[in-house]
């Protein structure tokens, strides 16, 4: 299966996490960038890089947040940039991750409502290092 539909199943309950988790580490996802900084956001202290399964839903979540600025309370807020790099899942978590500042995770289509899924910073996910569950002994 490829990543959408490992996320499909996964949400449906009938996927294999082991499964998902490959074939994110496999997919070359797209992660919209300011100049070279990956663009996220914080939520519950973990920061979460955003990626996208293609352009497609690239272009879902960035037509939503221009909608918002476009209602927000000034109307001043710029349209939200377009651009991006893309990476296989597995260079994100193993070396993107690591070397932010902080707990970090991957949100993946988080404009879909049936197709995002979250890849939280913990074992088995991103490296030991950058884990929030690592053990303190190491």
């Amino acid at each position: 299966m490829d990543l959408p539909e490992e996320i499909a199943a996964c949400r449906a309950g009938d996927g294999d996490p082991a499964a998902l988790l490959g074939e994110f580490r496999r997919t070359a996802v797209l992660v919209p960038v300011d100049g070279d900084v990956p663009r996220a956001a914080v939520y519950g202290g973990i920061r979460w890089i955003y990626a996208f399964t293609d352009e497609a839903a690239l272009h879902r979540f960035a037509d939503a947040r221009d909608a918002d600025a476009r209602t927000d309370a000034h109307g001043t807020a710029p349209p939200e940039p377009r651009d991006y790099l893309p990476m296989p899942g597995a260079r994100l978590l193993d070396h993107v991750i690591p070397a932010s500042d902080g707990p970090t995770g991957v949100a993946l289509n988080v404009a879909d409502e049936h197709g995002s899924m979250l890849f939280p910073p913990v074992r088995g996910i991103v490296p030991p290092e950058a884990a929030v569950d690592r053990d303190p002994s190491r």
